[in-house]
Protein backbone atom coordinates (compact mmCIF):
# COMPACT_ATOMS: atom_id res chain seq x y z
CA UNK A 1 0.00 0.00 0.00
CA UNK A 2 1.21 3.49 -0.82
CA UNK A 3 1.61 5.95 2.04
CA UNK A 4 2.19 9.62 1.17
CA UNK A 5 3.79 12.29 3.35
CA UNK A 6 2.82 15.76 2.20
CA UNK A 7 4.74 19.00 2.48
CA UNK A 8 2.77 21.22 4.83
CA UNK A 9 1.49 24.33 3.13
CA UNK A 10 -0.13 26.34 5.91
CA UNK A 11 1.80 29.49 6.68
CA UNK A 12 4.02 29.07 9.73
CA UNK A 13 3.83 25.28 9.82
CA UNK A 14 7.33 23.74 9.90
CA UNK A 15 6.58 20.24 11.16
CA UNK A 16 6.35 17.10 9.07
CA UNK A 17 4.21 13.99 9.53
CA UNK A 18 7.06 11.50 9.11
CA UNK A 19 10.77 11.53 9.87
CA UNK A 20 13.42 9.21 8.43
CA UNK A 21 13.11 7.19 11.66
CA UNK A 22 9.38 6.63 11.22
CA UNK A 23 9.81 5.97 7.50
CA UNK A 24 11.95 2.98 8.50
CA UNK A 25 9.19 1.88 10.86
CA UNK A 26 6.53 2.14 8.13
CA UNK A 27 8.70 0.46 5.52
CA UNK A 28 9.32 -2.35 8.00
CA UNK A 29 5.55 -2.90 8.10
CA UNK A 30 5.60 -3.58 4.36
CA UNK A 31 4.27 -0.16 3.29
CA UNK A 32 5.56 1.81 0.29
CA UNK A 33 6.38 5.33 1.49
CA UNK A 34 6.33 8.38 -0.79
CA UNK A 35 7.65 11.70 0.52
CA UNK A 36 6.97 14.98 -1.21
CA UNK A 37 10.11 16.92 -2.12
CA UNK A 38 11.14 19.27 0.69
CA UNK A 39 8.57 17.92 3.16
CA UNK A 40 11.08 17.64 5.98
CA UNK A 41 13.39 20.53 5.14
CA UNK A 42 12.04 22.93 7.79
CA UNK A 43 12.44 20.29 10.51
CA UNK A 44 15.98 19.37 9.51
CA UNK A 45 15.33 16.27 7.38
CA UNK A 46 16.71 16.23 3.85
CA UNK A 47 15.28 14.36 0.88
CA UNK A 48 18.44 12.23 0.89
CA UNK A 49 17.79 11.19 4.49
CA UNK A 50 14.31 10.00 3.55
CA UNK A 51 15.65 8.07 0.58
CA UNK A 52 18.28 6.44 2.78
CA UNK A 53 15.48 5.38 5.15
CA UNK A 54 13.63 3.62 2.33
CA UNK A 55 11.22 6.25 1.01
CA UNK A 56 10.78 7.43 -2.55
CA UNK A 57 10.99 11.22 -2.89
CA UNK A 58 8.61 12.68 -5.47
CA UNK A 59 8.17 16.21 -6.78
CA UNK A 60 4.45 16.14 -6.01
CA UNK A 61 2.15 13.53 -4.52
CA UNK A 62 -0.47 12.06 -6.84
CA UNK A 63 -3.24 12.02 -4.25
CA UNK A 64 -5.49 9.75 -6.28
CA UNK A 65 -2.84 7.01 -6.23
CA UNK A 66 -2.39 6.98 -2.45
CA UNK A 67 -3.90 4.52 -0.03
CA UNK A 68 -2.89 6.57 3.03
CA UNK A 69 -2.09 10.28 3.41
CA UNK A 70 -0.24 11.49 6.51
CA UNK A 71 -0.39 15.17 7.43
CA UNK A 72 0.16 17.62 10.29
CA UNK A 73 -2.36 20.46 9.97
CA UNK A 74 -6.00 19.91 8.99
CA UNK A 75 -6.51 19.34 5.28
CA UNK A 76 -8.19 22.03 3.22
CA UNK A 77 -11.65 21.22 1.76
CA UNK A 78 -10.20 20.90 -1.75
CA UNK A 79 -7.98 17.94 -0.85
CA UNK A 80 -10.45 15.10 0.01
CA UNK A 81 -12.13 15.08 -3.45
CA UNK A 82 -8.70 14.41 -4.97
CA UNK A 83 -8.25 11.26 -2.88
CA UNK A 84 -9.70 7.95 -4.00
CA UNK A 85 -12.79 6.68 -2.23
CA UNK A 86 -11.72 4.50 0.70
CA UNK A 87 -8.37 6.22 1.13
CA UNK A 88 -7.16 6.81 4.69
CA UNK A 89 -5.87 10.04 6.19
CA UNK A 90 -4.09 10.41 9.54
CA UNK A 91 -3.32 13.76 11.13
CA UNK A 92 -4.65 16.65 13.16
CA UNK A 93 -8.14 17.59 11.98
CA UNK A 94 -9.54 20.23 14.38
CA UNK A 95 -13.03 18.87 13.66
CA UNK A 96 -14.89 21.46 15.74
CA UNK A 97 -13.49 24.35 13.67
CA UNK A 98 -12.95 22.66 10.28
CA UNK A 99 -16.47 21.56 9.42
CA UNK A 100 -16.11 22.24 5.65
CA UNK A 101 -13.19 19.82 5.52
CA UNK A 102 -15.08 17.22 7.57
CA UNK A 103 -17.99 17.42 5.13
CA UNK A 104 -15.56 17.06 2.22
CA UNK A 105 -13.97 13.98 3.82
CA UNK A 106 -17.42 12.47 4.38
CA UNK A 107 -18.64 13.19 0.86
CA UNK A 108 -15.43 11.82 -0.71
CA UNK A 109 -15.79 8.54 1.19
CA UNK A 110 -12.43 9.03 2.92
CA UNK A 111 -11.63 7.26 6.18
CA UNK A 112 -10.09 10.04 8.26
CA UNK A 113 -8.40 9.61 11.62
CA UNK A 114 -8.06 12.71 13.79
CA UNK A 115 -5.26 12.58 16.32
CA UNK A 116 -7.21 14.93 18.61
CA UNK A 117 -9.71 12.10 19.09
CA UNK A 118 -7.24 9.43 20.23
CA UNK A 119 -8.58 8.31 23.63
CA UNK A 120 -6.53 9.15 26.70
CA UNK A 121 -5.95 5.59 27.86
CA UNK A 122 -2.67 3.90 28.73
CA UNK A 123 -2.52 1.82 25.57
CA UNK A 124 -2.85 4.90 23.37
CA UNK A 125 -0.25 7.10 25.08
CA UNK A 126 2.28 6.55 22.29
CA UNK A 127 -0.28 7.88 19.78
CA UNK A 128 -1.35 10.96 21.78
CA UNK A 129 -0.25 13.89 19.63
CA UNK A 130 -2.04 16.48 21.74
CA UNK A 131 0.14 15.54 24.69
CA UNK A 132 3.40 15.40 22.75
CA UNK A 133 2.82 18.76 21.08
CA UNK A 134 1.63 20.39 24.32
CA UNK A 135 4.93 19.42 25.89
CA UNK A 136 6.79 21.32 23.17
CA UNK A 137 4.46 24.32 23.44
CA UNK A 138 4.74 24.58 27.22
CA UNK A 139 8.52 24.59 27.04
CA UNK A 140 8.53 27.22 24.31
CA UNK A 141 6.21 29.55 26.25
CA UNK A 142 8.78 29.94 29.00
CA UNK A 143 11.56 30.68 26.51
CA UNK A 144 9.42 33.34 24.85
CA UNK A 145 8.76 34.95 28.24
CA UNK A 146 12.42 34.79 29.31
CA UNK A 147 13.56 36.50 26.12
CA UNK A 148 11.18 39.42 26.70
CA UNK A 149 11.42 39.86 30.46
CA UNK A 150 13.86 42.70 31.25
CA UNK A 151 15.33 40.86 34.23
CA UNK A 152 16.80 37.51 35.28
CA UNK A 153 14.74 34.43 36.08
CA UNK A 154 17.07 33.03 38.81
CA UNK A 155 18.24 34.41 42.14
CA UNK A 156 21.70 36.03 42.02
CA UNK A 157 23.71 37.08 45.05
CA UNK A 158 26.49 39.46 44.04
CA UNK A 159 28.83 41.97 45.65
CA UNK A 160 26.67 44.68 44.14
CA UNK A 161 23.52 43.33 45.77
CA UNK A 162 21.02 40.49 45.62
CA UNK A 163 18.71 40.00 42.64
CA UNK A 164 15.53 38.15 43.66
CA UNK A 165 14.15 35.42 41.40
CA UNK A 166 11.39 36.25 38.93
CA UNK A 167 7.88 35.28 39.95
CA UNK A 168 6.17 33.12 37.36
CA UNK A 169 2.46 32.29 37.51
CA UNK A 170 1.07 29.50 35.32
CA UNK A 171 -2.69 29.20 34.81
CA UNK A 172 -3.70 25.78 33.56
CA UNK A 173 -1.75 22.75 34.76
CA UNK A 174 -2.28 20.29 31.94
CA UNK A 175 0.65 18.90 29.97
CA UNK A 176 1.66 22.31 28.58
CA UNK A 177 1.25 24.01 31.94
CA UNK A 178 3.26 21.39 33.82
CA UNK A 179 6.03 21.62 31.25
CA UNK A 180 6.01 25.41 31.64
CA UNK A 181 6.24 25.04 35.42
CA UNK A 182 9.16 22.64 35.18
CA UNK A 183 11.01 24.78 32.63
CA UNK A 184 10.57 28.01 34.61
CA UNK A 185 11.68 26.21 37.77
CA UNK A 186 14.82 24.92 36.05
CA UNK A 187 15.61 28.48 34.98
CA UNK A 188 15.50 29.47 38.65
CA UNK A 189 12.17 31.27 38.88
CA UNK A 190 9.77 31.14 41.80
CA UNK A 191 6.79 29.37 40.27
CA UNK A 192 3.16 29.17 41.32
CA UNK A 193 0.17 27.78 39.44
CA UNK A 194 -3.55 27.22 39.48
CA UNK A 195 -5.98 24.85 37.76
CA UNK A 196 -9.61 23.98 38.43
CA UNK A 197 -9.05 20.21 38.28
CA UNK A 198 -8.91 18.27 41.56
CA UNK A 199 -5.62 16.48 40.81
CA UNK A 200 -3.77 19.65 39.86
CA UNK A 201 -2.30 20.50 43.25
CA UNK A 202 -0.24 17.32 43.48
CA UNK A 203 0.84 17.60 39.83
CA UNK A 204 2.00 21.20 40.29
CA UNK A 205 3.93 20.34 43.43
CA UNK A 206 5.58 17.38 41.69
CA UNK A 207 7.08 19.85 39.19
CA UNK A 208 8.40 22.12 41.95
CA UNK A 209 5.64 24.73 41.81
CA UNK A 210 3.43 26.16 44.54
CA UNK A 211 -0.26 25.52 44.01
CA UNK A 212 -2.62 28.45 44.54
CA UNK A 213 -5.80 27.28 46.24
CA UNK A 214 -8.87 29.32 45.34
CA UNK A 215 -12.26 29.17 47.03
CA UNK A 216 -13.78 27.24 44.13
CA UNK A 217 -14.98 23.67 43.71
CA UNK A 218 -13.06 21.40 41.33
CA UNK A 219 -14.28 21.26 37.73
CA UNK A 220 -13.07 17.99 36.22
CA UNK A 221 -14.23 16.65 32.87
CA UNK A 222 -13.40 13.37 31.14
CA UNK A 223 -9.98 12.53 29.74
CA UNK A 224 -8.05 14.66 32.20
CA UNK A 225 -9.53 17.93 30.97
CA UNK A 226 -11.29 20.70 32.86
CA UNK A 227 -14.92 21.50 32.15
CA UNK A 228 -16.15 24.97 31.32
CA UNK A 229 -17.14 27.09 34.30
CA UNK A 230 -20.43 28.91 34.46
CA UNK A 231 -20.38 32.70 34.06
CA UNK A 232 -20.66 33.41 37.79
CA UNK A 233 -17.93 30.94 38.74
CA UNK A 234 -15.66 32.19 35.96
CA UNK A 235 -16.05 35.77 37.20
CA UNK A 236 -15.32 34.64 40.76
CA UNK A 237 -12.23 32.80 39.54
CA UNK A 238 -10.91 35.96 37.87
CA UNK A 239 -11.61 37.97 41.01
CA UNK A 240 -9.64 35.51 43.15
CA UNK A 241 -6.78 35.32 40.67
CA UNK A 242 -6.38 39.10 40.28
CA UNK A 243 -3.96 39.69 43.20
CA UNK A 244 -1.79 36.74 42.13
CA UNK A 245 -1.64 38.04 38.56
CA UNK A 246 -0.69 41.52 39.79
CA UNK A 247 2.17 40.03 41.82
CA UNK A 248 3.67 38.05 38.92
CA UNK A 249 6.58 39.10 36.72
CA UNK A 250 5.60 36.48 34.14
CA UNK A 251 2.12 35.08 33.52
CA UNK A 252 1.70 32.01 31.31
CA UNK A 253 -1.80 30.80 30.44
CA UNK A 254 -2.42 27.35 28.93
CA UNK A 255 -6.07 26.56 29.75
CA UNK A 256 -8.08 24.82 27.03
CA UNK A 257 -11.41 23.00 26.72
CA UNK A 258 -11.63 20.50 23.83
CA UNK A 259 -14.00 21.60 21.09
CA UNK A 260 -14.78 24.96 22.74
CA UNK A 261 -13.23 28.42 22.77
CA UNK A 262 -10.51 28.92 25.37
CA UNK A 263 -11.85 30.20 28.72
CA UNK A 264 -11.17 33.83 29.58
CA UNK A 265 -9.00 33.79 32.70
CA UNK A 266 -7.40 37.24 32.67
CA UNK A 267 -9.09 40.53 31.82
CA UNK A 268 -7.42 43.63 30.42
CA UNK A 269 -7.81 45.32 33.81
CA UNK A 270 -5.92 42.46 35.46
CA UNK A 271 -3.08 42.90 32.95
CA UNK A 272 -2.96 46.66 33.52
CA UNK A 273 -2.53 46.01 37.25
CA UNK A 274 0.74 44.13 36.68
CA UNK A 275 4.13 45.78 37.18
CA UNK A 276 5.73 47.58 34.22
CA UNK A 277 7.98 45.27 32.24
CA UNK A 278 5.96 42.17 33.10
CA UNK A 279 5.31 39.59 30.38
CA UNK A 280 2.13 37.62 29.66
CA UNK A 281 2.27 34.61 27.33
CA UNK A 282 -1.11 33.30 26.14
CA UNK A 283 -0.72 29.82 24.68
CA UNK A 284 -4.46 29.71 23.95
CA UNK A 285 -4.45 32.84 21.76
CA UNK A 286 -5.30 30.86 18.62
CA UNK A 287 -8.44 29.34 20.17
CA UNK A 288 -9.94 32.56 21.52
CA UNK A 289 -7.37 33.39 24.20
CA UNK A 290 -7.17 33.06 27.99
CA UNK A 291 -6.10 36.71 28.13
CA UNK A 292 -8.35 39.53 26.97
CA UNK A 293 -6.77 41.38 24.07
CA UNK A 294 -4.13 38.79 23.13
CA UNK A 295 -3.50 38.48 19.38
CA UNK A 296 -2.16 35.24 17.84
CA UNK A 297 1.37 35.74 16.54
CA UNK A 298 1.74 39.28 17.90
CA UNK A 299 3.11 41.16 20.91
CA UNK A 300 0.68 43.69 22.35
CA UNK A 301 1.91 46.43 24.68
CA UNK A 302 -0.66 47.11 27.40
CA UNK A 303 -0.18 50.39 29.33
CA UNK A 304 -0.11 50.16 33.12
CA UNK A 305 -1.51 52.67 35.57
CA UNK A 306 1.90 54.18 36.31
CA UNK A 307 2.93 54.79 32.71
CA UNK A 308 4.80 51.56 31.93
CA UNK A 309 3.73 48.66 29.73
CA UNK A 310 3.09 44.94 30.01
CA UNK A 311 3.88 42.78 26.98
CA UNK A 312 1.12 40.32 26.04
CA UNK A 313 2.45 37.59 23.74
CA UNK A 314 -0.15 35.70 21.72
CA UNK A 315 1.39 32.35 20.82
CA UNK A 316 0.80 30.98 17.34
CA UNK A 317 2.09 27.70 15.92
CA UNK A 318 3.88 27.15 19.22
CA UNK A 319 4.98 23.59 18.48
CA UNK A 320 6.17 24.61 15.01
CA UNK A 321 8.71 26.99 16.54
CA UNK A 322 10.68 23.88 17.55
CA UNK A 323 10.04 21.74 14.46
CA UNK A 324 12.83 19.18 14.87
CA UNK A 325 11.72 17.70 18.19
CA UNK A 326 8.04 18.49 17.61
CA UNK A 327 8.20 16.49 14.36
CA UNK A 328 10.15 13.70 16.04
CA UNK A 329 7.35 13.24 18.58
CA UNK A 330 4.43 13.89 16.23
CA UNK A 331 5.71 11.56 13.51
CA UNK A 332 6.09 8.78 16.09
CA UNK A 333 2.49 9.34 17.24
CA UNK A 334 1.31 9.03 13.62
CA UNK A 335 3.42 5.96 12.87
CA UNK A 336 2.27 4.16 16.01
CA UNK A 337 -1.39 4.71 15.16
CA UNK A 338 -0.82 3.54 11.60
CA UNK A 339 1.09 0.49 12.86
CA UNK A 340 -1.90 -0.43 15.02
CA UNK A 341 -4.02 -0.63 11.86
CA UNK A 342 -1.47 -2.40 9.63
CA UNK A 343 -1.46 -6.16 9.15
CA UNK A 344 0.74 -8.04 6.65
CA UNK A 345 1.55 -4.88 4.71
CA UNK A 346 -2.05 -3.72 4.46
CA UNK A 347 -3.71 -0.89 6.42
CA UNK A 348 -7.01 -2.35 7.61
CA UNK A 349 -8.62 -0.44 10.50
CA UNK A 350 -10.27 -2.69 13.10
CA UNK A 351 -13.21 -0.66 14.36
CA UNK A 352 -13.63 -3.12 17.20
CA UNK A 353 -10.51 -1.59 18.72
CA UNK A 354 -11.46 1.34 20.97
CA UNK A 355 -8.43 3.39 19.89
CA UNK A 356 -9.27 3.02 16.20
CA UNK A 357 -12.99 3.54 16.79
CA UNK A 358 -12.59 6.68 18.88
CA UNK A 359 -9.95 8.25 16.61
CA UNK A 360 -12.07 7.80 13.48
CA UNK A 361 -13.62 11.03 12.25
CA UNK A 362 -15.20 9.88 8.97
CA UNK A 363 -15.67 6.48 7.33
CA UNK A 364 -17.73 5.12 4.44
CA UNK A 365 -19.57 8.39 3.82
CA UNK A 366 -20.43 9.01 7.48
CA UNK A 367 -19.12 11.28 10.22
CA UNK A 368 -18.21 8.86 13.01
CA UNK A 369 -17.48 11.42 15.74
CA UNK A 370 -20.86 12.19 17.35
CA UNK A 371 -20.20 15.83 18.45
CA UNK A 372 -18.92 16.72 14.98
CA UNK A 373 -21.83 14.95 13.31
CA UNK A 374 -24.23 16.91 15.52
CA UNK A 375 -22.51 20.19 14.66
CA UNK A 376 -22.77 19.46 10.93
CA UNK A 377 -26.43 18.48 11.26
CA UNK A 378 -27.20 21.64 13.22
CA UNK A 379 -25.43 23.76 10.63
CA UNK A 380 -27.34 22.06 7.81
CA UNK A 381 -30.66 22.55 9.60
CA UNK A 382 -29.91 26.23 10.12
CA UNK A 383 -29.03 26.68 6.46
CA UNK A 384 -32.24 24.96 5.38
CA UNK A 385 -34.62 26.84 7.65
CA UNK A 386 -32.90 30.20 7.69
CA UNK A 387 -33.80 32.82 10.31
CA UNK A 388 -37.32 32.46 11.68
CA UNK A 389 -39.67 35.31 12.38
CA UNK A 390 -39.00 34.87 16.09
CA UNK A 391 -35.34 35.70 15.65
CA UNK A 392 -36.29 39.19 14.54
CA UNK A 393 -38.44 40.02 17.55
CA UNK A 394 -37.13 42.11 20.45
CA UNK A 395 -37.30 39.20 22.90
CA UNK A 396 -35.21 36.94 20.65
CA UNK A 397 -32.67 39.71 20.04
CA UNK A 398 -32.28 40.24 23.77
CA UNK A 399 -31.72 36.52 24.30
CA UNK A 400 -28.84 36.28 21.84
CA UNK A 401 -26.75 39.12 23.21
Amino acid sequence: MRVGIARERRSGERRVAATPETVRQLAGLGLEVLVEHGAGAASGHSDAAYEAAGAAVVDALELGDLDVLLHVRPLDPETPPRLRRGAITVGLASPSTELPTVRALRDAGVTAFALELVPRISRAQSMDALTSQALVAGYRCVLEAAMRLPRFFPLFMTAAGTIPPARVLVLGAGVAGLQAIGTAKRLGARVSANDVRAASADEVQSMGGTFIHLDLDAADAGGGYAKELGADRAARQRQLLAPHVADADVLITTAAIPGRPAPLLVTADMVRAMRPGSVVVDLAAESGGNVEGSVPGADVAVPTADGGTVTVVGMQDAASTMPADASRLYAKNVANLLALMTHDGSVEPDFGDVVVMDACLTHDGEVRHPPTAEAIAAEAALNETGPTDATHGPDAQEGTR
